[in-house]
């Protein structure tokens, strides 16, 4: 492993390893639900289902695994365990795009997961170099290089699955992992010095054990029961988005690509611009209010939606939206301190990761209940109405979390886990 500190483009370095990392993520979402019709014959409103269990099997690895590999990077370093990653990825997109039968892609999806999981591991990285007045801003930067790879990523997968076929965005998926993978091994340096690691604990690292840390910051609970239902209602994008505009409006694979392109680029305007401008000016916690707020009307107007054009106008509605999750990781990666960045963020993979478990199957199976022949209307909008429901409620529990959030100034200040939190064995 190279030696060399990290310098001033560190920060650089992990946005392009996760914008690359996305960009294969992206390719392969306007194809899926051609491609599960392909292997199993289904029409769209039916194959949901069986994308809701292959992104269900996803998040479950993920939420298995996110402590255990956040833990491990807190014992490693950072940049072993982004590394053992990409290969596990360059590897899985390969075989899903030789599967011929959907119980390969699931097992494709299943470890998928597992190194899915590093997510944590990248976000443990920014809270390495950066301060924590400033993390807000670069969790927002972070937010931009999704939404770049959300507007390379689909726009190429939707055009290889249309010119192609189905297949062809997973081998390039694969080989942009691998490309990804020869980038971090030669320029990407380590950033979790030696006097901050710990030892690793299996009874900490796992979703009960690392949530269970969280004991000792009241705030961070509450705010990540806030989360989990965030996370719960944005799970209908990828549970249903490629099925509903398909079933509802008609659209190609390529047609898919384009609105996921845009998503990207406003996702990548306001998380990468705006973020730094707004919640400086609005505080966190304002910014988050605003932020689930204008969510809940996104997702009742995409329900509401009677013509695919509209869609646009409410995308670039909704982008705005963005600027609360970083807030929301910046305030909570503040009262966590540094020596424990890699757990926290193992924890917060497992909650997203719990709600792209549940989510899903709910969404899909109430896409597939008001859609079907058996419905007892049609209303194929149902999921997202449901989504603005659940974001309503994770509005008031955030701002309740507000009350125990005991001040930035000695949040930031703190270095070493607080007396009476559990020791690493």
């Amino acid at each position: 492993m190279s030696a060399r500190k990290p310098g001033k483009h560190a920060f650089i370095f992990i946005f392009i390893t996760v914008l690359i990392d996305m960009i294969g993520i992206g390719l392969i979402m306007p194809v899926m639900p051609a491609l599960i019709e392909d292997v199993t014959g289904l029409e769209a409103n039916n194959a949901v289902v069986l994308g809701a269990w292959l992104t269900a099997s996803y998040a479950g690895m993920q939420f298995v695994f996110a402590p255990i590999v956040g833990g491990l990077s807190d014992r490693f370093g950072r940049k072993r365990v982004l590394l053992a990653a990409l290969a596990g990825f360059t590897l899985d997109y390969t075989m899903m795009g030789f599967a011929p039968h959907f119980w390969l892609l699931l097992i494709g999806r299943i470890l998928a997961g597992v190194f899915g999981a590093s997510y944590s591991t990248a976000n443990a990285y920014i809270a390495d170099i950066t301060p924590a007045h400033e993390r807000a801003g670069r969790f927002g930067m972070m937010g931009a290089a999704f939404g770049i790879g959300f507007i390379l990523g689909p726009a190429i997968g939707g055009l290889l699955g249309e010119h192609f076929g189905p297949r062809a965005p997973f081998f390039a998926a694969g080989i942009l992992a691998g490309l990804n993978l020869i980038y971090g091994l030669f320029v990407l340096p380590e950033t979790l010095a030696p006097e901050n690691r710990r030892a690793f604990s299996i009874r900490r690292a796992n979703p009960l054990g690392s949530l269970l840390q969280m004991r000792s910051y009241p705030a961070v609970l509450v705010m990540m029961g806030a989360v989990f239902l965030m996370l719960l209602g944005h799970a209908v994008y990828p549970a249903v988005w490629s099925y509903y505009t398909d079933f509802k409006f008609g659209w190609t694979s390529g047609d898919i690509g384009l609105s996921l392109m845009a998503v990207g680029l406003t996702t990548a305007l306001v998380q990468g611009g705006l973020t730094r401008i707004l919640v400086p000016k609005l505080g966190e916690w304002r910014a988050i209010a605003v932020s689930l707020s204008l969510a809940v009307c996104s997702y009742a107007a995409y329900g509401l939606a009677t013509s695919g054009w509209m869609v646009y106008p409410i995308i670039v509605f909704g982008a705005l939206a963005g600027i609360g999750q970083p807030a929301l990781q910046g305030v909570i990666s503040r009262i966590v301190p540094a020596n424990a960045q890699g757990e926290l963020q193992g924890a917060m993979t497992s909650m997203q990761s719990l709600s792209m478990i549940i989510g899903p199957l709910i969404m899909s199976r109430m896409f597939e209940g008001f859609t079907g022949a058996d419905a007892p209307f049609v209303f194929a909008g149902a999921p997202f109405l449901l989504a603005s429901a659940l974001t309503i409620v994770a509005l008031f529990l955030a701002l309740g979390a507000k009350r125990h959030d005991p001040g930035t100034h000695e949040l930031a200040s703190r270095e070493t886990v607080p007396e009476g939190a559990v020791e690493a064995e």
